[in-house]
């Protein structure tokens, strides 16, 4: 059985930092493209950031890019997201989301939340003083 479980969300004030966590178990393949997602209330879900655990490339959304950092820690199944700078307009729940995907695929696809086959619960992150 798949399982994302995230966690690491809270209360943040503007100009700080927060990382998430996304613990992977059950996933079948030895490759997957895991991507953090948020939405915000009344918006649409939007992809943020992605790793391919086959070769370790990383993607970004312009909005994220040099201030969100992924990453994964291999041996405790785990994907990360390091948040810097936060502002108010980063408030959203963050969900994890894992697809089976080789890493040349990964790039034109990864932004596209209907392609993910397993998703977490989400871990609610609120940027405010």
């Amino acid at each position: 059985q798949v399982q994302l479980v995230e966690s690491g969300g809270g209360l943040v004030q503007p100009g700080g930092s927060v990382r998430l966590s996304c613990v992977a178990s059950g996933l079948p393949l030895d490759y997957y493209a895991i991507a953090w997602f948020r939405q915000a209330p009344g918006k649409e879900r939007e992809a943020v950031s992605c790793i391919n655990t086959a070769d370790d490339s990383t993607y970004y959304a312009d909005s994220t890019k040099g201030r969100f950092t992924i990453s994964r820690d291999n041996t405790k199944y785990t994907v990360y997201l390091q948040m810097s700078a936060l502002n108010p307009s980063d408030t959203a729940v963050y969900y994890c989301a894992a697809v089976g995907v080789e890493p040349a695929a990964t790039s034109y696809m990864w932004a596209a939340s209907q392609v993910y086959d397993y998703w977490g619960q989400g871990t609610q992150v609120t940027v405010s003083s």
